[in-house]
């Protein structure tokens, strides 16, 4: 199994097209919720090609993009051209940011990545004393929809390591004992919508999905065209998401 900071390296471009960014109310939370404005330091953790740090821009804050993986990092430097964001290759344990520097620490579709202790201690080092932490994931509805229910039985099928590094293996414990606290949380709504080229990207944007050469690519590309010709309607597919956003203080 490749390392968590080298899984999606070949997968940068699908990543950037195809993967969902975030809705907007999460801005409005995070200002409400959580005290962010245009003077915020935030460090977004585990930040990728950028798409929830583009979001954050729209505060007005400044923005450290901490990533440890080169490919995907690069890919938000060449997309985030704002001159409030500063990319930083590190990792969620060993961010390289200055002790109490940071008002708000956020983690998109990442946290379940790192290592929980090690983070944990990060995050209370780098955050100021009355920082929070905000955990988010996209979390694909598995079977509200006909097609939903047939994607997710074809990732079952084909996905080399689909259950061991699904985010939904952190449960409510788990994160009240990251937290030290059931933390607060809020649920959106969110969708994407596909032809066939964009669900096959949207398919390879995935780590556990076998990429070309690998045992079992053709054979679940050749099922995806049967699930999208069964289920699309007027040459489109729906990705439903809730969107789930976790968020307090480590104290």
């Amino acid at each position: 199994m490749l390392a968590p900071t080298e899984r999606f390296s070949s997968r940068v471009e699908n990543y950037v097209r195809y993967r969902p960014g975030y809705p907007a109310q999460i801005l409005e939370l995070l200002r409400n919720a959580c005290n962010l404005s245009a003077d915020s330091v935030v460090a977004d953790i585990g930040s990728g090609t950028g798409k929830l740090t583009e979001v954050l821009l729209g505060s007005g804050c400044r923005v450290f993009g901490v990533e440890p993986n080169r490919e995907m990092r690069e890919a938000g430097e060449r997309l985030l051209k704002d001159p409030r964001f500063t990319s930083v290759a590190a990792s969620a344990e060993t961010t390289t940011l200055q002790t109490n520097s940071v008002d708000l620490i956020v983690a998109g579709q990442a946290f379940h990545w790192f290592d929980r202790e090690k983070s944990r201690a990060e995050f209370l080092r780098i955050l100021k004393p009355d920082g929070q932490v905000v955990l988010i994931w996209n979390d694909r509805r598995t079977d509200a929809t006909p097609f939903l229910a047939a994607y997710e039985g074809l990732l079952r099928e084909f996905a080399t390591d689909y259950e061991q590094v699904n985010h939904r293996n952190l449960d409510s414990v788990m994160l009240s004992k990251f937290f030290r606290t059931e933390p607060r949380f809020k649920k959106f709504c969110y969708a994407q919508h596909f032809d066939f080229e964009g669900l096959k990207g949207r398919l390879l944007s995935s780590s556990y999905a076998p990429e070309a050469g690998q045992p079992g690519h053709d054979a679940m590309l050749g099922g995806l065209r049967e699930v999208f010709d069964t289920h699309q309607k007027q040459g489109q597919v729906a990705f439903e998401y809730d969107t789930l956003v976790y968020y307090g203080s480590l104290a």
